[in-house]
């Protein structure tokens, strides 16, 4: 398991909805928030473990590696429908729950699958801390951070950029780590 890709994967899929979360942390409270969040986290993460399982049941797993191809096309893909997308419910953790779910699954699906594809049981549940830990401390970051200009103004003009290179980024890893690109070398 590489933290470090686990990390860059969470803060990419996530990176457009840490705008969401300035205007849900204004809203809302701090605790509601927080849970819904990591709910909706926990939610898609164990989704693209278990179809990731089913799919290594019955292919190898260099030919799972081709999933990578999954955050490289979204990464060029533009859908700015998630933008758009409001939600109104009488409870803020289960509004916070839905606004995430709707505007992250497809992409959280998309590249947590090929990310977790070869995980173990107990490697998964240690995924499941850590990302839980950086959705505790990215919510507690975002709720010190939100009020300052400079940060938005960066997020805004850059934001869009910096997430598709981790996309792309994520994509490659998954290449090179299910063992693609050194069965595909041994092939020539």
């Amino acid at each position: 398991m590489n933290y470090w890709i686990l990390a860059l994967t969470f803060l990419s899929v996530n990176l457009d909805f840490f705008f969401m979360l300035i205007f849900l942390l204004k809203k809302y409270k701090l605790s509601h928030v927080l849970f819904g969040y990591l709910l909706g986290n926990i939610i898609l993460l164990a989704a693209s473990f278990i179809i990731g399982k089913t799919l290594a049941a019955f292919l190898p797993e260099w030919i799972l590696g081709v999933l990578g191809i999954l955050p490289i096309y979204l990464a060029f893909h533009d859908d700015d429908d998630d933008d758009n997308q409001q939600t109104s419910h009488k409870s803020e953790t289960w509004s916070t729950l839905v606004t995430y779910l709707s505007v992250c699954a497809g992409c959280n699906l998309s590249i947590f699958l090929p990310v977790l594809v070869g995980e173990t049981i107990p490697n998964f549940v240690i995924t499941l801390l850590f990302i839980g830990s950086l959705t505790v401390l990215v919510v507690l970051l975002i709720k010190l951070i939100a009020n300052i200009p400079a940060v938005s103004n960066i997020m805004e003009a850059h934001g869009e950029k910096l997430m598709k290179i981790c996309y792309v980024l994520i994509g490659l890893y998954v290449f090179w780590d299910s063992g693609l690109i050194s069965h595909l070398i041994a092939l020539f």
